[in-house]
């Protein structure tokens, strides 16, 4: 039997990245999602309320799948509901598939929240000294990133497939309709500036623009999910996975204003988050998507101010370690500034944002 896949999540900037590295690898890949954005050709897609246990029952009934990849989550109003939703989501999914015992591997994307708390308690209480290690494990609030845990572990335990956890720092990749996606906002973001003739304003904190910090390109990612979950190193383990280098928000920003050819503004301490100052957005959007004939007008399917302002807003230093991976066997490196550019450059392509 070759590998069969199912990825929760397939239209998102993880679930793309993986379902074309799966394809390319000879992989059978089916996506499940809420059929709202357009996935990756060749991915076969499938419909479900993945908060429905018989939506997804219903969904996945003969799928005879040998791995599940998780990348998916839907917020919620609070860290309960988030809690009681995105555990249901991975209990309901596991349920089905377990049913039919040819299931091998589960892997389950979460992040760095799992160090730092959830959204609305962030770094509220003791974070961990920086850089995060998996030895560090769990803090003492609530959080929906150990609920969706706790029951893949349940899952497996009872079903006797293997799995890996995996967090991703901020994740650079391509997805339109994605909630979570610093790469597109920040492009949409300095575009919106060179239209206006602003200059590009840092939106974070001093910590941030002075400190180190690490991200993560999807396609790594997506290599790192297929080599933990047809590897014996990757069985039953979590992992940290980021790029590999290390950079300052105050040296970054200036590179990626110098390649959309907008002024980098001084950053004077003062935290000036995007979501306050995007009141005009929408219409100056639609103004660009005119001028240049951009497949996309609405300005809320490429740029998520809230998750940026969250990720730059940090108050202290984020930095992630890689040994675990690295003395599993795990190698791969991805420069974060070409991450960037190679995003900008897919946009331009796809007639996202103006060449």
């Amino acid at each position: 039997m070759g590998n069969k896949a199912l990825i929760v999540g397939a239209s998102g900037v993880v679930g793309r990245a993986l379902a074309q590295q799966l394809l390319d690898t000879g992989w059978s890949v089916h996506g499940l999602s809420r059929g709202r954005n357009a996935g990756v050709a060749g991915c076969t897609p499938i419909v479900a309320d993945l908060a429905s246990a018989g939506s997804v029952a219903a969904a996945t009934a003969g799928i005879d799948v040998t791995h599940v990849f998780f990348t998916a989550w839907a917020r919620q109003a609070n860290e309960q509901e988030n809690i009681r939703v995105n555990g249901a989501m991975v209990r309901n999914v596991l349920d089905s598939l377990g049913r039919a015992r040819t299931l091998q591997h589960a892997a389950l994307v979460t992040g760095l929240k799992h160090y730092l708390g959830p959204f609305e308690a962030y770094a509220s209480g003791a974070v961990p000294d920086t850089p995060f290690r998996e030895s560090q494990g769990r803090q003492p609030v609530d959080n929906f990133y150990y609920e969706q845990e706790d029951r893949l572990f349940e899952a497996a335990a009872r079903d006797g497939f293997a799995w890996s956890v995996h967090r991703p720092h901020t994740i650079i990749g391509f997805a339109p309709g994605n909630a979570m996606n610093m790469g597109q906002t920040l492009a949409v973001y300095a575009t919106l500036c060179r239209h206006s003739g602003e200059p590009f304003v840092f939106p974070g904190s001093a910590a941030q623009w002075n400190g180190l910090t690490d991200m993560t390109d999807a396609r790594l990612l997506a290599r790192h999910l297929e080599w933990a979950s047809t590897t014996e190193a990757g069985r039953n383990q979590d992992f940290n996975v980021v790029n590999g280098d290390v950079f300052r928000w105050k040296t970054m920003w200036r590179e990626l204003a110098d390649y959309f050819g907008v002024e980098a503004a001084p950053f004077d301490g003062t935290v000036r988050p995007l979501e306050g100052r995007m009141q005009h957005a929408a219409r100056a959007w639609r103004e660009i998507a005119a001028q240049h004939a951009l497949k996309e007008a609405d300005v809320e399917r490429l740029a998520s101010w809230w998750h940026t302002d969250a990720d730059l807003g940090r108050p202290m230093e984020v930095v992630t370690d890689m040994t675990k991976s690295r003395k599993a066997g795990f190698l791969d490196y991805q420069g974060t500034p070409d991450a960037f550019f190679d995003l900008f450059e897919r946009l331009k392509a796809e007639r996202l944002i103006p060449a």
